[in-house]
């Protein structure tokens, strides 16, 4: 009897997989079958040498994408374990999964699996109201669930700083030419399967806003459209920031994301603090936290974020050669 995954079980999780979240929707993974076992690979050719020079934004895309990868076997009867880093010699191998004991899927797992095609960025304003506290509970209990934290900041004063620090890691950022262009390539104004379209774009920043929005090329908002003055922020952390604690972050933060679709609410991504590596450190500072901010996140309640397109999952796919 064989053992390990087949071709079509890799190409059916694939399609969930790819739906994960990524800088500027760059998408750099790739998904390779060997020996058995289903391979998650960073893609080389879709780093972003001006925003991510160290690579952390792949990592964690490439962990949310093994986490959608690992619910979607879980919901299929196959489950994963999980190798991250398995060989030292192929620094872009992130993770190596191979067949677990056949289970049925938890209520969890099914609920996450079904949030999976429904969660998208939403780069919109939100509506006024607040985040009940069972809500907050269960995003804490995702991000502890991946073996790492979460902080909410609650209240003008915790907001307003937290602002400061990401609106002054927005501005050294857009200080550089090199990412700024680099940002220009993703930007789509027509149908393309990668980048940001300008209808996901979101509506361009404000000087009153308390949160600065990248420039993805949005419309100018609508009169009495404002963000919202006292947003719910969200600081995801991990106890180290090695390359594996990255792609654990990952994972935490798409079950996360997984979470709050599946709760109704909304969330944005604010990775301009700890793109700049003294923002990161402020921010470290400030929260009194053990560990590594990987990703800060604006949560609430709106209306339905707008997809970004993906690749087809033959494009992100190695199989194995079959001899005719």
């Amino acid at each position: 009897m064989e053992i390990g995954y087949t071709a079509t079980q890799l190409r059916t999780a694939a399609v969930d997989a790819v739906r994960a979240p990524s800088l500027h929707n760059t998408q750099p993974w790739r998904l390779r079958l060997r020996d058995g076992g289903i391979e998650v690979l960073a893609d080389p050719g879709r780093r972003l040498p001006a925003t991510d020079p160290s690579g952390w934004g792949v990592r964690v895309a490439c962990g949310a994408a093994l986490f959608n990868l690992r619910i979607a076997l879980a919901v299929a009867g196959i489950p994963a374990q999980v190798r991250l880093r398995p060989d030292p010699a192929e620094p872009d191998l992130l993770a190596r999964l191979v067949p677990d004991v056949a289970r049925r899927p938890t209520p969890v797992e099914q609920s996450l699996y079904g949030a999976i095609p429904r969660r998208f960025s939403n780069r919109l304003p939100f509506w006024p109201d607040p985040v009940p506290a069972d809500a907050r509970w269960r995003l804490g209990e995702a991000a502890r669930a991946e073996q790492c934290w979460l902080e909410l900041l609650i209240g003008v004063s915790a907001v307003s700083a937290f602002g400061e620090v990401a609106r002054g890691a927005h501005r050294v950022l857009e200080r550089d030419p090199a990412y700024r262009a680099e940002r220009e390539r993703w930007l789509r104004r027509e149908y393309a399967p990668d980048g940001v379209p300008s209808s996901a774009a979101g509506p361009q920043g404000e000087p009153q806003d308390v949160l600065p929005a990248r420039g993805y090329g949005g419309r100018d908002r609508a009169p009495g459209r404002d963000f919202e003055p006292e947003p719910l922020v969200g600081v995801l952390g991990s106890v180290g920031n090695t390359a594996v604690d990255q792609v654990i972050a990952g994972q935490a933060l798409q079950r996360l994301l997984l979470t709050a679709t599946d709760a109704g609410l909304s969330v944005s991504m604010l990775s301009q603090p700890i793109e700049v590596p003294s923002a990161r450190e402020q921010l470290r500072l400030a929260l009194g936290r053990f560990g590594t901010p990987q990703m800060a996140l604006r949560i609430g309640y709106g209306q339905p974020g707008r997809p970004t397109p993906r690749r087809g999952v033959d494009e992100v796919l190695d199989l194995p050669v079959v001899p005719a």
